[in-house]
């Protein structure tokens, strides 16, 4: 059990976060499913479309932070991490990629759609980048594509202040295509993917590629990578982490 669900029907590969029990939260196994399946699509004629969707009331909780602090002590910042992987076969995808969000989408969560082409929220959903509360600093690229696409006061909110952003927000903001019911959610985002399916694939691969610099991308990632792990060695991380699994208010004063 990865906890990646992978299915395959009229052109269109759904990946399904099925963690539900973790609130989907992502472990490194999981990561490399989705970096293979991702990556993978490239080269199947067979896939036109990728859904990402999720089981349970929650879209994605980010890392699992004790499977991500399990592996602090590894190369961490190695090319062949899956969630490098995972991030570069986000960036490279020619593939139109749709994502259907219940609930909250915490961390990469969030920041994964900043690389898809079409959102759809459901209603009560709510993105959040807590990265700067856990003495991090954001990832996937999302230090440059969040102030391009809501610019810079509410991107620094949102990651220096961690507050959920509902629904509603990011719909006006520019961060999803539609806010539908909880119901309607799975045939909502099912629609969109069928119907990017029915377009010259040649020609939606082309435009996405005219749309965004996967060398840019790539280049803010690396720089993000090395500031996150640096940052994951220092006290004010520390500190997050503790305070995490200890429920309790982090104190950061002592540090200044």
């Amino acid at each position: 059990m990865t906890g990646i669900q992978v299915a395959r029907s009229n052109d269109i590969l759904t990946l399904t976060f099925d963690r539900a029990d973790k609130k989907n939260a992502i472990t490194d196994t999981m990561y490399g499913t989705l970096a293979d399946e991702i990556a993978g699509a490239e080269g199947d004629p067979d896939t036109l479309v990728i859904l990402l969707r999720a089981e349970g009331d929650t879209f994605t909780a980010g890392n699992d932070l004790a499977d991500f602090r399990q592996s602090e002590t590894e190369n961490v910042d190695s090319p062949e991490k899956n969630v490098r992987r995972f991030l570069h076969a986000l960036t490279t995808a020619s593939k139109p990629i749709v994502a259907a969000v219940q609930g909250k989408a915490v961390g990469v969560g969030a920041t994964l759609l900043l690389h898809c082409d079409h959102v759809v929220l459901a209603e009560g959903a709510a993105l959040v980048t807590p990265f700067v509360g856990l003495g991090l600093v954001p990832e996937a690229a999302s230090s440059l594509l969040l102030p391009a696409r809501i610019g810079h006061v509410r991107a620094f909110s949102m990651f220096a202040l961690g507050e959920p952003v509902p629904a509603e927000s990011a719909l006006a903001w520019g961060l999803a295509n539609s806010v539908v019911p909880v119901a309607e959610l799975d045939s909502a985002a099912y629609a969109i993917a069928a119907r990017l399916a029915a377009q010259p694939a040649g020609a939606v691969a082309a435009t996405k590629r005219l749309m965004r610099s996967p060398e840019a991308l790539q280049t803010r990632i690396d720089e993000e990578s090395a500031r996150f792990y640096e940052r994951l060695k220092t006290a004010e991380a520390q500190e997050a982490f503790a305070a995490f699994g200890e429920r309790r208010p982090a104190d950061f004063k002592k540090f200044r």
